[in-house]
This record gives C-alpha cells, sequence and structure tokens, in this order.
C-alpha cells in the first residue's frame, strides 16, 4: 500500500532479472479513493468509509456499504468486530441513533432492522428481535454458517445482509405531509476461495459461494462498460437481486475490498482488485425518497370531531375535580371554625 490511495500488487513469481520477460510483468497499480494497511484500526476505516452516509441517511437517501474479498482476509472483522473493536455495523447504528436522537424534537422517526443470511442460494433469518443491538448483531453472527476450509478455520459459508430502514416525517401535522424514507444495507460477503483442497459440502458451498460472486462481478463488469449498452443480469442469484438498487440503481454505495499480502493470495487479490478498480467507474442515480401525503378534508372532519369530544370529556373531568375539591375545601373551614370556637370557650372558662 502506498499512502494514501495507492495499492501495488507484485507478482511474487516474478524474476526481475529475466529481461526476456520484463514486457509482461504481472505487476499492477491500482489507485482507489482511500487505501489501508493493517495498521489501520476500526474507527480509522469507519471513518474514512461509512460515516458520511448517516446524515443522507436520515435525509432520504439510500446506502450501501460491503465488504468484497477472499475468504480470510478480514471481511466480518471489519464489518462486525469485536465487543473491544466494534465494526461498522454498531458503529454506524450508534451514530444513526444519535442523529436522530439529535433532531427527534421536530421529527417523528421509524426504524426497522432486518439480519439475514444467503446459504446455498436460500434466505435465512438470523434475528431474534428481544435483545441490544450489540448482542442481537453477535447472535446473529453466531447463527450465520461458519464451517472449517482449507484456508479458514471460521469460514463464512453465506453472505449476510444486515438492512436498517429509517422512515422520518414532521411532528407537525399539516394538510400535506413530507414522509422521508430510506434503507441502508451493510453486506458481509462470504469469501471466494479456490476448491482444491476442499471436499464434500464445503465444494458444494463453494460452488454456490463462487457462482453468487461470479453473478456480483458480471453485473459489476456489465454496469462499469462505458458503452453503456450491455445487459445487466441480476437474475443469477439472490444475491444480485437484494443488491440490484445498491449497484446500479437508487443508492450510495462503498465497497470495501479486502486482499491478503501473502504472496499465495496473488491471484485473488488480483481478481478482488480488478472488481473494485472497475466498480469505481460505476455511476448511480441517487434521490431523495419522499412521499407528499395529502390528507383528505372527510378526514380532517373526523379528526376534528373527534378533538372536541376529548376536549369535551377533558373539561368535564376537570370541573369534576374542581368541584370534589371545592367541597373538601369548605368542609375543612367548617372543622377549622369548629375547633377555633371550642378553643375559645375554653379559653374563656378558663378565664372564669
Amino acid at each position: 500500500m502506498v499512502p494514501f490511495q495507492m495499492v501495488v500488487l507484485m507478482d511474487p513469481m516474478e524474476d526481475p532479472d529475466d529481461i526476456l520477460r520484463a514486457n509482461r510483468s504481472r505487476e499492477k497499480t491500482y489507485i482507489f479513493d482511500v487505501t489501508f494497511d493493517y495498521l489501520a484500526n476500526q474507527e480509522e476505516v469507519y471513518r474514512a468509509t461509512t460515516r458520511g452516509l448517516i446524515e443522507g441517511l436520515i435525509s432520504g437517501y439510500n446506502a450501501t456499504v460491503f465488504a468484497y474479498g477472499p475468504t480470510g482476509c478480514g471481511k466480518t472483522y471489519t464489518m462486525l468486530g469485536t465487543d473491544k473493536e466494534p465494526g461498522i455495523y454498531v458503529r454506524t447504528l450508534n451514530d444513526l441513533f444519535r442523529a436522530i436522537e439529535e433532531t427527534s424534537d421536530n421529527m417523528q422517526y421509524s426504524v426497522t432492522m432486518s439480519y439475514l443470511e444467503i446459504y446455498n442460494e436460500m434466505i435465512r433469518d438470523l434475528l431474534n428481535p428481544s435483545s441490544g443491538i450489540m448482542e442481537l448483531l453477535m447472535r446473529g453472527n453466531k447463527q450465520r454458517t461458519q464451517e472449517p476450509t482449507a484456508a479458514n478455520q471460521t469460514s463464512s459459508r453465506s453472505h449476510a445482509v444486515l438492512q436498517v430502514g429509517v422512515k422520518q416525517q414532521s411532528r407537525c401535522l399539516d394538510v400535506l405531509q413530507e414522509v422521508r424514507f430510506a434503507r441502508l444495507f451493510m453486506i458481509d460477503l462470504a469469501g471466494s476461495e479456490r476448491a482444491t483442497q476442499n471436499r464434500g459440502q464445503r465444494l458444494k458451498e463453494g460452488a454456490h459461494i463462487n457462482r453468487s460472486l461470479l453473478a456480483l462481478g458480471n453485473c459489476i463488469n456489465a454496469l462499469s462498460d462505458k458503452n453503456g449498452n450491455k445487459y445487466v443480469n441480476y437474475r443469477d442469484s439472490k444475491l444480485t437481486r437484494l443488491l440490484k438498487d445498491s449497484l446500479g440503481g437508487n443508492s450510495r454505495t462503498v465497497m470495501i475490498a479486502h486482499i491478503s499480502p501473502a504472496s499465495s493470495a496473488f491471484e485473488e487479490s488480483r481478481n478482488t482488485l480488478t472488481y473494485a478498480d472497475r466498480a469505481k467507474s460505476i455511476r448511480t442515480r441517487v434521490k431523495k425518497n419522499l412521499i407528499n401525503v395529502s390528507y383528505h378534508i372527510a378526514q380532517y372532519t373526523n379528526i376534528i370531531s373527534d378533538l372536541r369530544c376529548e376536549i369535551q370529556r377533558l373539561q368535564k373531568k376537570i370541573a369534576d375535580q374542581a368541584g370534589r375539591q371545592l367541597h373538601s375545601d369548605r368542609a375543612d373551614i367548617r372543622n377549622v371554625q369548629g375547633t377555633t370556637f371550642l378553643f375559645l370557650n375554653s379559653d374563656s372558662l378558663l378565664h372564669h
């Protein structure tokens, strides 16, 4: 990594003294918006990639963040993290709810969340919605299909998709009400890997993973085509169907590509960087998601009638409470007067 935007991929099999093959070098240089090495912490990655999407999210702009790359390169760590070093999931949700709280006096919000996995082209829910956010995410991640493979002892054998929906509207009701809504996708993709050392179920899983990632790569290739005439086939996998709007539709999208510095991962690293480089040229058409709700006059007539009945009920309740309080006060005054009279009489008797 060459700070702060360049990645140089060098072929470990290349002989610098081989003059005959000098013109056929496989060394490649890639330029990205930002690059990180192994010294970068979770907060730095989050601030540079995802934090800027939150303001747009509560304003009605869709957003997507997904981790891409071979297995064992740290995708799940980047997205989920640990209790001590939380990843993009937790940091994004914390900042989102903080931003909502800061504007909740004037705006009313509704937030929904789902966490699912795509395993062998089957979609499965990962959540039990009765816990806190971090506990939910950790529990959901433990529910993910993870198996040891030749490349990774805890390889995620599924794509995990965390979807957050935000709906916003003013607390001041009017005849014409503007409602904003947006969706945030945060996706931890399964890692691609070679199948040479995997057998049985692991081989089958790898075939499904590579199929969906191949479909994703084909969509990226089609969307990055400068001619713009190539058909984009989102139907090849459930993953690409789910990411249709994120890749080529109405969404601000961040792709975090992970690669390994190991020489044995050269081919996987090159494929990942190639797709990431192509993804740079994809341009989405982002617009606010707005709905103008016009309330019918008949609805307002019913609302006004209901409010009048409620006002009359409350006024009667207040009047009854005031009447009971007045009666109680008069009784207290009579008791006080009677007591004073007795004391005066007692004093008169004592004087006599």
